[in-house]
């Protein structure tokens, strides 16, 4: 979940032919994409190991003081040995303006960084009674269980070996030792890459910071992007830093002892630590808060009576849509006109799926597909049928825009390392993020209108721009999309005055008609609302464009197959141990942060969320009987108090005042003869 990079050069003449400062500089700001929250170094030079870490972003620190005095170009000059590790961290154990958080971490004379999410770490520091934590990384358990196993007399790829027996989820790791001249990388999903040769050797997350480096940075004819190679899942290296020599071993028990290069350090470096951060620390991160206070009785109670007048309101005989669901009528049966407008969706079968497959397969020559990954159950599931039935050799891709929840992260790494999968992850400015979501909020509590809470959730959307450019970076022209299409919720532009389109093949399909009108709903409220012209605009003009303009290359897998609740869950569950939110029945959006936020305020004013639309299309499609989908609903429909305090605390924004307001907007089923506004079309 995070960037992880480093960089070796020896003492000897020839390291001098390359630009070794740029090329730290450049892994530094090509790792940004993963990780903007930290950054931080281990650098070891003349028998010592030094680190910095600071609670901001990579191009704040290599504009630093520090930064220029361990890798400036006099450093270089003086021909002398260097082994660098380098981390960007997206938060996800541990607020980053508490330094101790941030990477690299050291224990036990071991310095480590580490991409990934180890989710049974709670589990190995209670197996561990010994060892007490310092931090709250999970990141620290790594050198927590290689100290102790060098301690007790084992060797460093012995002790790997016992790491990645005991621990579950994404580990790609990169190790500094005291007593060794030696840097060892270990992945179990390969998302690590490097060149090694004998005047350096260097190493990244992704292939293309590697493959950017050679363009911009200069580097022997010799060297060439068939030079960088893929450390392989559930495998293992080590690097002399004096020697240069490099070897490679699995992580699976029975295939040698130690690593045939090791370097003993003598005396071993001694390790400077850092001193606290006592920089700026420019916005202070609540999205890990647990342990809220109690929901106040008032908002509770307000609630409670909404649902009873929710619960007297008409609904379609068939479905579950209430009268206040836009440009709904009823027949004289009762029966909605989505219900008599509906398609049955085609499921066209596997095996034409395969054929597809095949085509491509034969015509580029590999299996490599692109995966767009959320760590919900939908994208899961297609994952893991891409991996193990189809056989594909899966690119996992993620766009982490800072509200994707710490569960859905933990289900992503439970995922990618089990199956082995690279996984790609592109972090948005998250703080950014989050703080133009806070201006939207409290824009659209200034005047509440349900067309305008899509934008809240604006700042996802880019993600379709960004699995276009990885494909295009990669040489794909395979992506496997899993979007359910019974999840289309077409309410959403009807708040807008956009008419519903009953044979919508995707669930962000607009005709170009329509997506004006809905551009001119937008500037409308917005000049009527003028705190929506803030920082967010161009935010959210790029998410429009993102979501409705540019070209979604996907090929949808549940298009191909039937979309089974229980089978998809009951597979995940027991084949990943799949976690699922404690608070809430659902099993739909428990990744989105946003979620629990919206459909709150859905279900106050409009009296049904996004769960009404969800089994009505489930119902219409013969999978659910309406009697179930009114008990599911009405479970579905409670609030997540706990999710919408963290949506809250995460924003910056009162949880009280916010909720209070919201709770005194007139909802709909008291306006006779509500219409959707469409004054400004």
């Amino acid at each position: 979940m995070c960037g992880i990079f480093g960089f070796v050069q020896p003492g000897h003449t020839g390291a001098r032919a390359i630009n070794s400062t740029r090329i730290i500089q450049q892994l530094f700001l090509l790792s940004e994409s993963r990780g903007k929250e930290a950054s931080g170094f281990a650098s070891a030079q003349n028998d010592r190991i030094y680190l910095c870490k600071i609670p901001q972003p990579s191009h704040v620190m290599v504009a630093s003081r520090d930064f220029k005095d361990m890798f400036g170009p006099a450093r270089f000059r003086e021909n002398s040995a260097i082994a660098m590790l380098g981390h960007t961290r997206l938060v996800t154990h541990g607020y980053e303006h508490d330094n101790r958080n941030n990477q690299p971490v050291v224990r036990d004379q071991v310095v480590a960084v580490h991409n990934g999410i180890i989710v049974n770490v709670q589990d190995l520091w209670n197996k561990s009674q010994n060892l007490q934590k310092t931090t709250n990384l999970d990141s620290e358990i790594i050198p927590a269980i290689i100290g102790t196993s060098l301690s007790a007399g084992n060797t460093v790829l012995t002790s790997l070996r016992t790491l990645y027996a005991s621990i579950f989820g994404v580990a790609n790791i990169a190790l500094l030792f005291s007593k060794w001249k030696n840097l060892a990388l270990a992945t179990n999903n390969g998302s690590l890459y490097y060149i090694s040769d004998p005047s350096f050797f260097m190493f990244a997350s992704e292939s293309i910071i590697l493959k950017t480096i050679l363009d911009k940075c200069g580097h022997k004819p010799y060297i060439t992007q068939k030079s960088i190679l893929q450390l392989k899942p559930n495998t293992c290296g080590a690097l002399n830093t004096e020697t240069m020599a490099w070897s490679i071993d699995s992580l699976a028990a029975g295939y040698g002892e130690e690593f045939p290069y090791m370097g003993h350090a003598d005396p071993a470096c001694e390790i400077f630590e850092p001193c606290q951060y006592t920089g700026p620390v420019t916005v202070i991160n609540r999205s890990l808060e647990h342990g809220f206070p109690e929901t106040p009785e008032r908002l509770i109670r307000t609630w409670e009576e909404r649902r009873q007048r929710i619960q007297a309101l008409r609904r379609c005989s068939k479905c579950l849509l209430p009268e206040t669901h836009p440009f709904i009528s009823f027949s004289n049966d009762g029966i909605c006109n989505y219900c008599e407008s509906h398609c049955s969706l085609p499921v066209k079968g596997l095996e034409a799926f395969e054929k597809i497959v095949e085509a491509v397969c034969l015509k580029t020559g590999h299996r490599r597909c692109l995966v767009p990954f959320s760590g919900g159950r939908d994208s899961s599931y297609v994952l893991h049928l891409v991996k193990t039935r189809l056989r594909l050799e899966p690119l996992a891709f993620s766009y982490d825009w800072g509200m994707i929840t710490d569960l859905a992260r933990r289900n992503q790494s439970r995922l990618c390392g089990k199956l082995g999968v690279e996984h790609i992850l592109i972090s948005a400015d998250i703080r950014k993020k989050r703080e133009n979501i806070r201006k939207n909020v409290l824009a659209w509590l200034n005047k509440p209108d349900l067309g305008t809470v899509p934008l809240f959730m604006a700042g996802d959307k880019q993600y379709f721009y960004h699995a276009n450019k990885l494909m295009e970076t990669y040489g794909l022209t395979l992506s496997v999309f899993g979007e359910n299409l019974l999840e289309t919720t077409n309410f959403k532009s009807g708040f807008c005055g956009i008419r519903p389109n009953f044979i919508k093949q995707n669930t962000y399909g607009l005709q170009m008609g329509c997506k004006i009108r809905m551009v001119a709903y937008y500037l409308k409220k917005m000049i009527g609302n003028t705190s929506f012209f803030n920082a967010s605009l161009f935010d959210s003009a790029s998410a429009f464009a993102s979501y409705y303009l540019i070209r979604h290359n996907n090929v949808n897998l549940y298009e191909y197959i039937p979309w089974d609740e229980k089978e998809i869950i009951s597979v995940l569950r027991s084949a990943y141990d799949w976690e699922v939110d404690p608070e809430t029945a659902l099993t739909w959006r428990i990744g989105d942060g946003t979620a629990a936020f919206y459909n709150y305020i859905y279900y106050m004013i409009a009296g049904f969320t996004e769960n009404d639309a969800f089994r009505s299309n489930q119902i219409r499609q013969g999978l659910l009987t309406r009697e179930n989908g009114l008990k599911l609903i009405e479970a579905e429909n409670e609030p997540r108090w706990e999710a919408l305090k963290r949506y809250c605390a995460t924003i910056g924004v009162s949880f009280n005042e916010t909720v209070g307001r919201i709770n005194s907007v007139s909802p709909l089923f008291t306006q006779e003869a509500w219409r959707p506004d469409c004054s400004s079309l």
